[in-house]
């Protein structure tokens, strides 16, 4: 299979065994805890051989050995799960990230998704061991990139925009590939104590999972140039200063945050939220009578709902209203 680039390639060179990877401090393992680690996330995925596994009681759906499915009331959790590695991309991760944004995009039931990791960290970005030659792992899902050779980027939320809601909850580490797949969500609460940055310069790499492309267009340009430049870190403080998250909590609340927003977004009408939200994406790079345009072709239809019927009709009643995607 021919690809563009040795990043791409990286999700075709394939191995058998789980690796240690990561970008900066995610690099730094600790030997002690990892094995204990993986065993236990061997122990939560024991059955399902790289598989979609059915539903369980706890509220969990379909996932992977390195990312969990979770329904919690009308939001979809989405978590990194590969917490000895400082959740570093993998194909089962990136496999069931895809899935994710495939099921949430179907299931008319789901109003927002809720996008979090594992372990105190939420993405160390790519495995630079993998990078080196070793190869990714995730043998069993070779055949998934054959069919879709875009799925890693559909993955990062590249080449994919859920219509739902996407809310990033960050704890620690969200670095290199982690802050590019946090420039595809659409509202971002982040721990005091995480850390952000673009680190790619500083191993002799470019940060092609979009963000020299959106990083100028969602915060100021200086800061966005001085990002990807310098390849420093960022500490939650700062990238909430320079507008790149919008919700700074104490360490370890950043997913109670995250789906009390969720909620908020749940309780709204589900038309009129994702006609918002394609209509912000879209009319991003257009003029703004361009715009404007585009936004009565989405917004004036959402009138004739009976959705909107039943919000008016729930506020001159006094109660909250029952929408039912009509």
């Amino acid at each position: 299979m021919k690809s563009v680039c040795g990043y791409c390639n990286l999700f075709y060179v394939v191995r058998r065994e789980d690796g240690m990877g990561g970008t900066e401090g995610a690099e730094k393992r600790a030997a002690a805890g990892s094995d204990d680690a993986a065993a236990a996330r061997e122990e939560r995925t024991r059955g399902r051989g790289g598989t979609p596994s059915d539903s369980d009681t706890t509220g969990r759906t379909r996932g992977t050995e390195h990312l969990t499915v979770e329904r919690v009331g009308a939001t979809l959790v989405l978590t990194l799960d590969r917490p000895e590695a400082k959740n570093a991309l993998s194909l089962p991760m990136l496999v069931g990230l895809h899935d994710g944004w495939i099921a949430a995009d179907e299931d008319d039931d789901i109003r927002s998704i809720v996008l979090t990791g594992a372990g105190g960290a939420f993405c160390a970005g790519m495995d630079l061991k993998a990078l080196a030659g070793d190869g990714m792992a995730g043998e069993q899902y070779r055949d998934r990139l054959r069919d879709d050779p875009d799925l890693h980027w559909k993955a990062m939320l590249r080449h994919h925009r859920p219509r739902k809601p996407v809310i990033a909850a960050v704890e620690g580490y969200c670095v290199a590939g982690g802050t590019e797949i946090l420039q595809g969500t659409d509202i971002r609460v982040a721990g005091e104590s995480a850390v952000f940055g673009l680190f790619e310069v500083r191993r002799g790499l470019f940060p092609i999972g979009g963000s020299t492309v959106r990083l100028a267009r969602q915060i100021p340009r200086t800061h966005a140039l001085e990002m990807l430049l310098t390849g420093r870190p960022y500490p939650a403080a700062e990238a909430a200063r320079i507008g790149l998250i919008g919700h700074v909590v104490p360490d370890g609340t950043a997913l109670e945050k995250a789906l009390e927003i969720a909620a908020q977004i749940n309780a709204c009408g589900p038309l009129a939220v994702e006609a918002v939200k394609a209509s912000v994406h879209e009319s991003a790079g257009m003029t703004e009578e361009e715009g404007l345009k585009a936004e009565l072709a989405r917004g004036c239809p959402i009138f004739d709902t009976a959705d909107a019927k039943e919000g008016s009709r729930a506020f001159a009643e006094k109660r909250p209203p029952v929408y039912r995607r009509t």
